[in-house]
């Protein structure tokens, strides 16, 4: 499995939020401008062929579930990427989007928390 594009992404995050999910609803969580549902229907069809989506039939339609979880895909692309990228080095990561200002204070101190809480 190749690691998704950002169109798919938002197509497995929409999924992975719904758990299991006709294409009309899908396209309901897109963001705008939404793709037409045609494009949506075509791109979770891919999904199924690259293995990150598989479907129950309903005779005309289909609803799709993800074939891995969302931490399984950050596990095996994510997690990689950005070890290419910092090294290995979670303290970079976080240090490169508070230096260019995509991380707030407040969400340094909920992450912060999420570690002391998961440390208990």
């Amino acid at each position: 499995m190749k690691r998704l594009s950002e169109k798919e992404e938002a197509v497995m995050r929409a999924v992975w939020k719904l758990d299991k999910a006709f294409a009309k609803e899908v396209r309901e969580e897109m963001p705008e401008p939404k793709p037409h549902i045609n494009t949506i229907a075509t791109m979770m069809k891919r999904l199924v062929d690259k293995g990150f989506l598989q479907f129950e039939d309903f005779g005309a339609t289909y609803r799709y579930y993800a074939a891995l979880t969302k931490k399984e895909y950050t596990t095996l692309y994510i997690r990689p990427f950005l070890s290419k990228l910092f090294g290995g080095s979670i303290k970079d990561v976080v240090a490169f989007f508070a230096e260019e200002e995509e991380i707030s204070v407040e969400e340094l101190k909920e992450v912060i928390k999420m570690i002391e809480d998961k440390e208990k």
